[in-house]
């Protein structure tokens, strides 16, 4: 089910948001549960049951950790248990075909048959709930939470619909007040119908109108300098507002039922490094990677080479998590290079001593090459698009020129406007000026209009 399609709008949220304020509070976790199961279980209701397979061994895996613990045991047992559960649901439902793939390309070349296999559907989220599940077990492995008493509870927090799909990745520590007395309010519901909208307008009349120009130019034959510039400023800006677009969403959502969930995105396009970028851009990711995978794996404690090559291979499993093609690892290959490169700068960008707004363009250009390797369906395509940005190799045909229209035009300097001119949502939110509300409002009502007018287009994000 998408925020945006009208099954969830016009009944689902209604009869959810109806239903949970007339509960007493401790009925509510349940139900959010249950509609959470309904909310994912709507394309493919069998994977509700890999939902259940990680809620049921992480719970069982925490209690028994901290018995364990309470013993004058480690627990070390119960923690591979939930590591093994987790990565092997993930490796096998979101890598086997990647890896059956690449296997069968090194048979083609010494002439042996391939490997026969069915493909394995991709549930979507589960990069998002493993990873949030996984986080509890091992955060009660390092007694930095408590192990949840309500089965109900940790149920709740793992389906969670608002962050289930597409994040933020929810630390249980961070959210195991709320859950046993979620802090609702007419003013956090109040603050959340705006957060949500502003993020419905952000995805419907943004991203959406940038991914006309996007696809256009990643799916043409050939196309200009010019052309191949555009599509990619198209794709950049279409991540951008989808993301920030869910993101709000996500945030609204979860203050309409009281509650607080991390802020997954703070305008990454005016960071003035790609060090700065990722402490903007998913940053529930960035601190997962680096608080699960780059410092168990030393981070810099271990001498300066190390160091790179820890955060080198938490950048590449960092492209690998968005998706199982070449072209993420490249990608994150791609920003593991920016970031060392930044770090033998003392943290800074090699261009620091340029004008702030000149950094903010450098590091813009950096981060949109790096889209184009992320939305390139190989690395050879990828490398062919490089090439005509350059000037290299390209045609005089204007795919994406002919789809372009004025409105188009405008609304691409409507979001130079927005990304460089505003503050965030949440900030707006907090005490919204009346210019702000009604702008908020009147936008509503025309991606509205708008989504009975066009095929609803899936967040970016549910593919990884």
């Amino acid at each position: 089910m998408l925020f945006t399609s009208y099954v969830f709008l016009y009944v689902f949220l209604p009869a959810f948001l109806v239903t949970y304020y007339a509960l007493p509070s401790k009925g509510r976790a349940w139900w959010l549960a249950v509609a959470s199961y309904v909310f994912y279980g709507w394309w493919r209701p069998d994977f509700v049951i890999l939902m259940w397979i990680s809620t049921c061994v992480d719970f069982f895996c925490g209690r028994r950790i901290r018995n364990s613990q309470d013993a004058g045991r480690t627990g070390k047992p119960f923690v591979v248990l939930s590591v093994l559960v987790n990565l092997g649901l993930l490796a096998y439902f979101k890598y086997a075909n990647f890896g059956i793939e690449s296997l069968n390309a090194i048979l083609a070349e010494f002439d042996r048959d391939p490997i026969l296999w069915v493909d394995v559907v991709l549930p979507v989220g589960i990069s998002f709930y493993t990873f949030q599940t996984l986080s509890y077990s091992v955060d009660v492995y390092r007694r930095q939470a408590d192990p949840v008493d309500s089965f109900g509870d940790f149920a709740c927090y793992v389906a969670m619909f608002p962050q289930l799909v597409a994040g933020p990745i929810v630390r249980y520590r961070s959210i195991a007040e709320q859950l046993r007395e979620p802090g609702t309010s007419w003013a956090a519901f109040s603050t959340g119908c705006l957060v949500f909208f502003a993020g419905l307008t952000k995805k419907v009349l943004l991203a959406d109108t940038f991914a006309i120009g996007a696809d256009a130019a990643f799916g043409a034959e050939a196309l200009s300098t010019l052309d191949a510039w555009l599509g990619a400023l198209c794709y950049t800006f279409q991540i951008y507002f989808d993301f920030s677009g869910y993101s709000d969403m996500a945030l609204g959502l979860g203050l309409m039922m009281g509650f607080r969930l991390p802020v997954n995105f703070d305008r990454p396009y005016v960071s003035r490094s790609v060090t700065e970028f990722w402490r903007r851009w998913h940053i529930s990711l960035s601190s997962f990677l680096r608080d699960y995978l780059y410092i168990p794996l030393g981070g810099n404690r271990h001498g300066t080479v190390r160091t790179y090559v820890n955060l080198a291979l938490t950048m590449l499993l960092g492209g690998l998590w968005h998706g199982a093609a070449w072209t993420f690892i490249a990608w994150g290959a791609y920003q593991g290079f920016w970031l060392i490169l930044e770090r033998l700068s003392g943290r800074r960008s090699f261009y620091a001593s340029l004008p702030p707004a000149l950094e903010k363009a450098v590091t813009f250009v950096i981060v949109i090459f790096g889209w184009v390797l992320f939305r390139s369906e190989s690395i050879e395509s990828a490398g062919l698009y490089m090439q005509t940005m350059f000037g290299l190799g390209g045609s005089d045909a204007s795919p994406v020129l002919t789809e372009w229209s004025r409105l188009q035009s405008f609304i691409l300097g409507v979001a130079l406007v927005v990304v460089h001119g505003f503050r965030t949502t949440q900030s707006y939110a907090e005490r919204p000026p009346a210019w702000w509300i009604a702008s908020v409002f009147a936008l509503t009502a025309m991606a509205l209009v708008q989504l009975h007018r066009a095929n609803t287009v899936p967040f970016l994000y549910f593919q990884f």
